[in-house]
């Protein structure tokens, strides 16, 4: 499955850090930066998730919820969160359902080895639950700033 811009964002109802449940239901009225990556306490997902850091206050006041997505355990992204200090919830995909209906659960290649894991993507999600604008395949280097113009170019 591919969501598209233009699409209803798929709902979810998901356990994440610090013992919360977030659901998309919860957050409506208000814009969603979805960031999914592949692996909590990695060196490329922990840049990622900095730099979302970095700019959170600034994703705040643009009243944008930023919430990142991986397959990791609550404990693990509980880990996650106190190490870097993240002031957004992660949540725990641990069946999967959420990178499945994303379309993020694809087949990866290392070292010609083939495998299946999480493709580094961000769905921006409007107020209205539509998705606005969705980046595959990011690289980590300037992706959260990106972000950010392209929820200032929605306000």
């Amino acid at each position: 499955m591919t969501i598209e811009p233009g699409q209803t964002a798929p709902a979810f109802d998901l356990p994440a850090s610090g013992g919360q449940q977030v659901s998309l239901a919860s957050l409506a009225g208000k814009s969603v930066a979805l960031f999914f990556y592949p692996k909590a306490l990695t060196s490329g997902c922990t840049k990622e998730a900095e730099a979302f850091r970095d700019l959170h206050d600034e994703f705040a006041r643009m009243d944008v919820v930023v919430l990142g997505a991986s397959k990791d355990p609550v404990k693990k992204q509980d880990q996650f969160v106190e190490k870097h200090d993240l002031p957004f919830p992660l949540l725990s995909d641990a069946e999967g359902t959420l990178c499945d209906d994303y379309g993020v659960w694809v087949e990866k290649s290392m070292y010609g080895r083939k495998y299946m894991g999480i493709e580094r993507a961000t769905f921006l999600i409007g107020p209205d639950g539509t998705v606005r604008q969705v980046w595959r395949k990011v690289k980590v280097t300037g992706h959260a700033e990106a972000v950010l113009k392209a929820a200032q170019d929605l306000a």
